[in-house]
């Protein structure tokens, strides 16, 4: 099963490079983007028939794949077979 998770900065959180991204954006002919975020994106390849798989993807996401003190990771297509 392939799992896909997406980390991204808390709301709250100053997000420098997605700043500069956006500043570019508008410069380059893109004067409408009012904001852009940047986060990191992980394809993951997981036996779904592993005990307690759920439970540990997650812990591993809030353990090493984020800072959940700054970042917020949602992971995606969990339960679905590919």
């Amino acid at each position: 099963m392939k799992v896909n998770v997406v980390v991204t900065p808390k709301a709250a959180v100053l997000d420098p490079q997605g700043a500069a991204v956006c500043n570019a954006m508008q410069h380059l002919g893109m004067p409408e983007v009012s904001s852009v975020r940047i986060g990191k994106y992980l394809e993951i390849e997981i036996d779904e028939k592993a005990p307690d798989v759920e439970s540990r993807l997650h812990a591993l996401c809030r353990d090493l794949l984020s800072n959940p003190v700054i970042e917020d990771y949602e992971v995606q297509n969990m339960g679905s077979a590919e």
